[in-house]
C-alpha cells in the first residue's frame, strides 16, 4: 500500500487483460471534454466534466473527492515527448504541476508500470498545466523542462485534490495532438460548461481565418483517433478495480 491507501495491482484471469486492482470504490474520473466523459461512462466510471475551466474543475473535484476512494484524470492529452503519436496511451501516477511534483510510492509505481505494460500503455510523468500548450515551441520547452510525456489541464488538479483527501490517483490519457502539432486558433476557443465546443464560435473563427481549416481538420482526426484508442484501456482499468 502507498499514500492514502494506495491500491495494489495484481494478475487476475477473471478480468480483461488478466489484471485486478484491489482497492475500494467508487472511482471518480475527471475530464475536460464531454466526448471524454462519454468514453469514461461507457467503461462504467463515474465522471465529472470541468469544461477546461481550472477554477470550476477544482471546485467540482474537491467536492466530489470527499466521497471517492480513488481519482482518475481521464481523457486525451497533448504529446510532449517527440516519439509519441496520436492514439498512444499513457498511464501514470506521477504528475508535474506548476509549483510541485506528485510521485507515488515505489510499490505503487511498480504496480502502475506493470498495469501499463499489460494494457499496452506507456508509463511516465504527465504535466498538469493551467494553460493550453498550443505551439510546437511551447511543447518542446515543456518537454525539456519537465521530462513529462504529455500535458493536460486536469491532472494537477486531480493530484492535488487526491492528496488533500488522502486518497490515490491515476492518470489515463491518450495522445491527441502530438508534439509537432500546432493548435489552430479555433481549437483554443473555450468550451461550454458541459465540455462541448461552441460550434458557432468555431465556425466564425474559421471564417475569419480560413487558412487554419486544414490544421483544424487534422486535429479533429487525431482527437477522434485518441478517443477511439481510449476505450479499450478505460474498460481494462475499470475491470482492474476490484472491491477488497
Amino acid at each position: 500500500m502507498g499514500y492514502g491507501g494506495t491500491p495494489t495491482i495484481e494478475p487476475d484471469s477473471r478480468s480483461e487483460g488478466g489484471l485486478r486492482m484491489r482497492t475500494l470504490i467508487p472511482v471518480l474520473c475527471t475530464s475536460g471534454l464531454a466526448a471524454e466523459a462519454r468514453v469514461a461512462r461507457a467503461a462504467g466510471f463515474q465522471v465529472i466534466v470541468g469544461g477546461g475551466d481550472p477554477g470550476r474543475t477544482e471546485t467540482l473535484v474537491e467536492d466530489a473527492a470527499q466521497e471517492a476512494k480513488c481519482l482518475v484524470s481521464f481523457g486525451v492529452a497533448g504529446g510532449l515527448a517527440p516519439h509519441l503519436k496520436p492514439g498512444d496511451v499513457i498511464l501514470s501516477a506521477e504528475v508535474i504541476g506548476d509549483d510541485r511534483r506528485w510521485r507515488p510510492s515505489a510499490g505503487f509505481h511498480r504496480s502502475v508500470a506493470g498495469l501499463a505494460q499489460q494494457i499496452g500503455a506507456i508509463a511516465g510523468p504527465v504535466l498538469g498545466s493551467r494553460d493550453i500548450l498550443a505551439t510546437e515551441e511551447d511543447k518542446a520547452r515543456a518537454w525539456l523542462d519537465s521530462g513529462a510525456l504529455a500535458v493536460d489541464l486536469e491532472s494537477a488538479i486531480v493530484a492535488r485534490a487526491a492528496e488533500a483527501a488522502g486518497i490515490p490517483f491515476l492518470v489515463l490519457r491518450t495522445i491527441a495532438d502530438p508534439a509537432r502539432r500546432e493548435l489552430p486558433p479555433a481549437a483554443l476557443i473555450p468550451l461550454a460548461q458541459d465540455g462541448t465546443p461552441s460550434f458557432s464560435r468555431v465556425v466564425a473563427e474559421v471564417m475569419r481565418r480560413p487558412r487554419q481549416i486544414t490544421a483544424l481538420f487534422g486535429l479533429a482526426r487525431e482527437t477522434r483517433q485518441a478517443l477511439t484508442a481510449l476505450a479499450g484501456p478505460a474498460r481494462a482499468l475499470r475491470l482492474a478495480f476490484h472491491t477488497l
